[in-house]
């Protein structure tokens, strides 16, 4: 269960926004009207090249893109570069890295749910070789308690669900897919698209009187260990196979950064020490502290990545 202090954080950020960029659920992140004036901030024309001491990485908000963006953001900072951290949604982080408004954004689903992005501007990105995750998860979650296990159950338990999936951002691969998914299941049911807080509220409330509950979920997520939920079955591959996570930055960035490009081709991560980088920065202050917490008490597995 999440903590009071969580759950209100939570619904304190659910209030400022309904349909910008998702949130962690930490009252430090950014809030989804930030977050929209970010996209129009966001510059997709580069005019404005980062110099080689300075990176701007751009980052969606949600909690391992918060988590990841801010761990390198200390650890590019304490090898002496100067550190911007730009929050967006995807298609404009996209835009802005293809046309070298942005130097770099940490996270890429390959070979699915990425691959729309990838279609319209891998031409003009340096996607990573190597990946930095291993074995992603995408689709329907709901608690162990609600007596269902498959994705082709749903039409025959509407009414337990009020016909409902609660959903993220509208700018999200995870919401697009999950149209689709609606539409191979021939689903009785609409997307509620919301955000990543508002959908963490709405497991939470539920979750707490033991209701049933029906969201679009990935993994990594730290939901997974404060929650005991699981997938549906996903007999129709909707939401496709496991998944690998790459970095993509602007298509010099091999050159220009080549030291930095060793660093993240060394990066490697796996379910148990990304959720408990996510945890120590959702149980923190700040975000920066809590990465910072994080690299102090794992100084040996940075350390092989920063050889």
């Amino acid at each position: 269960m999440l903590s009071t202090g969580m759950l209100s954080a939570a619904l304190i950020l659910t209030a400022c926004g309904e349909n910008n960029a998702d949130n962690t659920g930490n009252e430090n992140n950014v809030n989804e009207n930030e977050a929209n004036n970010m996209n129009n901030d966001i510059d997709v024309d580069g005019d404005e090249v980062s110099g080689e001491d300075e990176i701007e990485i751009g980052l969606n908000n949600w909690a391992e893109n918060v988590a990841v963006a801010n761990m390198w953001g200390v650890l590019l900072e304490e090898e002496g570069y100067d550190v911007e951290l730009t929050m967006s949604e995807k298609a404009p982080i996209w835009e802005a890295v293809a046309t070298d408004g942005i130097d770099l954004s940490l996270e890429v689903w390959l070979p699915t749910t990425d691959e729309p992005f990838y279609e319209d501007h891998g031409d003009d990105v340096y996607l990573s070789d190597e990946i930095w995750f291993e074995g992603t998860g995408l689709g329907l979650a709901v608690p162990e308690y609600v007596d269902i296990d498959s994705m082709d159950e749903l039409n025959d338990n509407v009414d337990m669900f009020d016909g409902e999936i609660v959903g993220i951002d509208a700018g999200a691969s995870l919401t697009r897919l999950t149209d689709e998914a609606i539409e191979t299941y021939d689903l009785e049911y609409e997307q509620l698209v919301s955000s990543e807080s508002s959908m963490l509220s709405a497991l939470d409330q539920a979750y707490s009187n033991e209701e049933p509950v029906l969201v679009t979920m990935w993994n990594p997520h730290w939901a997974f260990s404060e929650y005991d939920i699981k997938y549906l079955d996903d007999p129709e591959n909707a939401f496709g196979e496991a998944e690998d996570i790459h970095y993509k930055a602007r298509e010099d960035f091999p050159e220009v950064y080549p030291e930095v490009k060793e660093w993240l081709d060394n990066w490697m991560m796996d379910d148990e020490n990304l959720g408990d980088l996510m945890s120590y920065i959702e149980n923190s202050d700040d975000e920066r502290e809590g990465a910072e917490d994080w690299i102090e008490d794992n100084r040996d597995l940075i350390d092989e990545w920063m050889e």
